[in-house]
């Protein structure tokens, strides 16, 4: 099992230059953070764009793995969304996972004056995002005509470090995402219950996500790929309850994703205050005593 840890772009490089660093020599397999214009309750501080936060992360870091969790089409277009990744990878020397998600809503759509989209039509457009992207990221050239998206002999050289493209993490919950992920990913990313972020029982949540992992395994069947392939990461810090509570919580928390069948666990750095606070101090000890051991965990049966 591979852990990472969730950094929020809400520090000025001055510090968050440190705090990137600091993860990686603690040795963490990925980090990530958000990608929105503002978010939820931490709407009125401070926050940063998340491509250049991730450029400048790769730039003072050397081996951990670097992604959105995640980008959306809420505000993003697919061709400068492409071309910004790409030369992400490039800096990162092919370290960058490229997170995406259909969109929430709220804020960040609302930021560009543009309409509120059903759940069917975010869905549409999620699926002409990852196909246009993943279009973009293949090859030196691309013309696309879509509902949501235009792209005119649009050129992406030298491509990607990563062959044939970067890395799609897909976020999913309900089954066209599920579809989705098993068509076009190379990791699956659940938050568990959308509508009840952070607001679901351990135990009810663990529950939920496995149901999820069958409905994702039945999409790869549907499509004859084989679901093993198909790298699976849960948000710790989202469907655990407190998961940075101690070394010995973190393990078992862990320990429990494995059983379930996810390969990748991540959490978020700790915060002074909600959300996500806890004491920078527990993650120093799981990152010294118990990676060790959760990196020995193995897929257990779904």
């Amino acid at each position: 099992m591979r852990v990472g840890v969730v950094v929020l772009p809400e520090h000025r490089w001055s510090e968050a230059r440190r705090i990137w660093r600091e993860v990686e020599e603690m040795g963490f397999d990925h980090a990530w953070t958000y990608d929105h214009l503002s978010w939820r309750s931490l709407r009125d501080g401070p926050w940063f764009g998340a491509i250049p936060t991730l450029t400048a992360a790769a730039a003072v870091t050397e081996r951990i793995t670097l992604g959105t969790l995640v980008a959306s089409p809420t505000f993003r277009h697919p061709v400068t969304w492409a071309k910004d990744v790409m030369t992400l990878d490039d800096v990162s020397g092919g370290r960058f996972v490229a997170g995406i998600g259909a969109g929430a809503g709220g804020h960040d759509t609302t930021a560009l004056g543009g309409p509120e989209l059903t759940a069917g039509q975010k869905q549409d457009r999620f699926r002409e995002f990852v196909e246009t992207a993943d279009l973009l990221l293949r090859q030196p050239a691309t013309t696309h005509r879509g509902t949501y998206y235009t792209a005119v002999d649009v050129r992406m050289e030298p491509g990607c470090v990563q062959r044939p493209r970067i890395p799609f993490a897909l976020a999913a919950t309900g089954p066209r995402g599920l579809a989705l992920a098993a068509e076009h990913a190379q990791i699956w990313i659940t938050n568990g219950d959308p509508r009840r972020f952070g607001q679901v029982p351990e135990a009810e949540g663990l529950d939920l996500v496995s149901r999820q992992q069958e409905r994702l395994d039945e999409a790869c069947a549907g499509l004859d790929r084989d679901p093993a392939e198909l790298s699976r990461l849960i948000n710790g810090s989202v469907v655990g309850d407190e998961p940075l509570a101690s070394v010995d919580r973190f393990v078992d928390f862990a320990g429990r994703c494995a059983q379930r069948g996810f390969t990748d666990l991540v959490v978020h750095y700790p915060r002074r205050s909600a959300p996500f606070a806890a004491d920078v101090r527990t993650l120093e000890r799981i990152a010294a005593e118990a990676l060790p051991v959760v990196r020995g965990f193995e897929k257990g049966a779904r």
